[in-house]
């Protein structure tokens, strides 16, 4: 709507971290998805879990914005469970809260990938959730879907009088010096 968005699909799988990395350090901001189903939420969220360490690493990164998806909200107990939600954006503020994001500043919207509930429209399967809003320095943002939450990311201010800086992926160390004297 506001902006064109490149997604950089991080998964969220213990073998892929690397991947994770590579792809958010090149990221002006994070989207994570948290599973609503029971035992799913449970696990990401554990000491050792996914959730946390996707979290972590963002911040660690320099990824100072965030937005938080409960997806499968379809598969909670009842389906579309305002308690569940309740209970997992808190305890997600906590965690992101410790680890140095402001949880004010941070979009929690109920999803369902698979149905499509508030990705790009309002659910009406969600009567109870009457939006997001953030709070942050440069002012407040509110919506009520994903799309929403996307659009009221701030752009970063790029230093632009700078030194041209690359993001490198893969280097050899004899390659890395020819590349460094040809710039």
């Amino acid at each position: 709507r506001q902006y064109y968005v490149t997604i950089i699909d991080a998964p969220g799988h213990r073998d892929f971290i690397k991947n994770m990395i590579t792809g958010t350090s090149q990221a002006d901001c994070a989207v994570l998805i948290v599973a609503a189903g029971t035992g799913e939420f449970e696990a990401g969220i554990s000491k050792n879990g996914q959730t946390r360490e996707h979290a972590l690493l963002a911040f660690t990164l320099g990824v100072k914005q965030l937005i938080v998806g409960v997806n499968k909200m379809d598969s909670t107990e009842p389906p579309y469970s305002e308690t569940r939600f309740e209970e997992i954006k808190k305890e997600v503020s906590s965690y992101i809260k410790k680890i140095g994001y402001n949880p004010a500043a941070v979009a929690f919207v109920p999803i369902s990938g698979w149905n499509g509930d508030n990705m790009l429209e309002v659910s009406e399967k969600m009567p109870w959730f009457k939006g997001w809003a953030v709070e942050r320095k440069e002012g407040k943002a509110d919506g009520k879907c994903l799309i929403e939450a996307l659009d009221a990311i701030l752009p970063p201010s790029r230093p632009t009088d700078k030194a041209l800086r690359l993001p490198l992926q893969v280097y050899n160390f004899l390659i890395l010096l020819v590349i460094i004297f040809q710039i």
